[in-house]
């Protein structure tokens, strides 16, 4: 299943009132229905995404880590109020990793590195837009409070599962290679894929790829987190059930630029 994923899809759509947003942690069962719900349009209906626990008959995509996490919710106010969460993120803890028995991430990479770093971790999952808030600010709400979760639990350390859609390693040759080449976490993050569907994937030679092509390849939320800073481990896990090729995105608070770090936490107008 993807994770930390974003689907660039088209424009927001016309809608009669301009959205109004307001972020919240989920507090109640209805809540956190609320987030499975969108993440069953996003995942299920667009990605034909499935699972042991997907509950098709109500609509929700749900798993195994979703009663231990924190789910941060992003509401359009202006939206019947049966239908007003449109951006989700999952967040999981270091405690609630222990929890679950371990973080969602390492059924794909092996977290030793992370996990013996000494600093304070939490996995990003889960992350999808309702298709009429894309490439507009609804992401940059949602971020703005993770960023505020961030400041409050005192994390040192964000990771994640991020998705290319499909499996053909040829196609996204060129896209992997030059993360691979230019954003390789240092060797103190440096995770690596595992299990079934881990490839240890080898980059085109730097000189072969077509730089504006790669990046245009590469998933607009990939491309948000390297500009403030994020990384990846070593390796790809392909998964065929999902179709999706995964690396893991390692974001070290420390490595926001100042000036990213501005966009990131700076206050916005309501709406």
């Amino acid at each position: 299943m993807t994770e930390m994923q974003d689907h660039p899809g088209d424009l927001p759509t016309a809608r009669c009132k301009p959205p109004s947003f307001a972020v919240s942690i989920a507090q109640t069962p209805q809540d956190v229905q609320a987030a499975q719900r969108l993440r069953y349009l996003v995942f299920v209906t667009e990605l034909g995404a499935d699972g042991p626990l997907v509950d098709h008959a109500a609509g929700l995509e749900r798993d195994f880590f979703d009663p231990h996490a924190t789910h941060l919710l992003l509401r359009d106010l202006a939206r019947d109020p049966e239908d007003q969460v449109v951006g989700v993120y999952r967040l999981l803890t270091e405690p609630a990793a222990a929890a679950a028995g371990r973080f969602y991430c390492e059924t794909e990479y092996d977290l030793s590195r992370l996990k013996t770093s000494g600093l304070r971790l939490l996995e990003l999952g889960r992350s999808c837009l309702h298709p009429d808030y894309r490439g507009g600010m609804a992401m940059l709400h949602l971020w703005q409070a993770l960023a505020a979760y961030v400041a409050a639990q005192e994390i040192d350390l964000l990771f994640g599962v991020a998705s290319f859609h499909g499996t053909d390693l040829d196609h996204l040759a060129a896209p992997l290679s030059l993360l691979f080449h230019r954003h390789l976490a240092p060797a103190r993050f440096l995770v690596q894929a595992r299990g079934a569907g881990a490839v240890d994937f080898t980059p085109l030679p730097a000189a072969q790829i077509d730089r504006v092509a790669a990046m245009r390849d590469t998933p607009a939320l990939i491309k948000a987190y390297l500009r403030i800073g994020g990384v990846v481990g070593q390796g790809v896990y392909v998964d065929h059930a999902f179709n999706t090729t995964d690396v893991c995105l390692i974001l070290p608070r420390s490595q926001l630029s100042a000036r990213h770090s501005d966009l990131y936490t700076r206050p916005l107008a309501h709406g």
